[in-house]
């Protein structure tokens, strides 16, 4: 049967919260939203100038490892359980998570940096997207929030499925991983899509593992990409700032 333009759409139709929910979470994770992430690199400069990462095939190990097993999994749990406490208005809970995830980052550059996206999340969120409460559990934390947990209090806040924004943030991550990448390697712009298709698995694993995870299971195994962060701190010649 044919749909006149009176009819509404089919099955396949976004409702109105999931389509704000998605147009929000595009928003927020896309590379256009100034939370200034081309800025760093997470220590992958040094990576490159010591041999660790020289092509497609060794960035996508080096990402895979930092995503099960480093940063992107303690990350993906942090987002997890701010959302959680966020949205369930629990400040107390919210505030230790938020101190715990502060003092989990390896290296004085990663602190400035997820610390000054974190910054730049709430800053913009509160101007652009404010929601009913997002002040309030802002002003419970006593210290400032990292990016992740700044993502999983925003999304709460918004009424965003926590799953679709884990998932969002956790490719956001990647992508920007791979985008100082092909600065650094260089790799075209081929490579960089197929390095991002090498990891769509690893991001889904990551992702559903955080769901589960609790902060007593939170540790890094990626001792490397560590050391890489702590080094680039005295790299002679950087272009990005971690």
């Amino acid at each position: 049967m044919l749909m006149t333009t009176n009819e509404r759409g089919g099955a396949g139709d976004l409702a109105g919260r999931e389509a704000a929910a998605l147009y929000r979470l595009m928003t927020w994770l896309s590379p256009a939203f100034p939370v200034g992430g081309f800025s760093y690199s997470s220590g992958m400069e040094w990576a490159v100038e010591a041999g660790d990462i020289t092509d497609i095939a060794t960035l996508a190990d080096w990402l895979d490892a930092m995503l099960g097993d480093g940063s992107g999994l303690c990350d993906a749990t942090f987002l997890v359980h701010a959302f959680r406490a966020a949205e369930a208005c629990e400040e107390a809970t919210l505030n230790d998570i938020a101190e715990l995830a502060a003092a989990f980052v390896p290296s004085r550059e990663r602190q400035l940096e997820t610390t000054s996206q974190g910054r730049a999340f709430i800053d913009i969120a509160r101007a652009a997207w404010d929601a009913d409460g997002l002040d309030a559990m802002v002003a419970a934390c006593s210290t400032p929030l990292v990016y992740p947990v700044a993502v999983g209090v925003v999304a709460a806040m918004h009424g965003v499925p926590l799953a679709p924004t884990l998932h969002a943030f956790l490719h956001a991550l990647v992508s920007n991983w791979i985008s100082a990448a092909s600065r650094l390697i260089p790799l075209g712009q081929t490579d960089s899509q197929r390095a991002l298709v090498r990891l769509e698995a690893a991001v889904a694993a990551t992702a559903n593992r955080a769901l589960y995870v609790t902060l007593d299971d939170l540790g890094s195994a990626t001792f490397r990409a560590d050391l890489a962060s702590l080094r680039h701190e005295a790299q002679y010649t950087r272009l990005f700032r971690s």
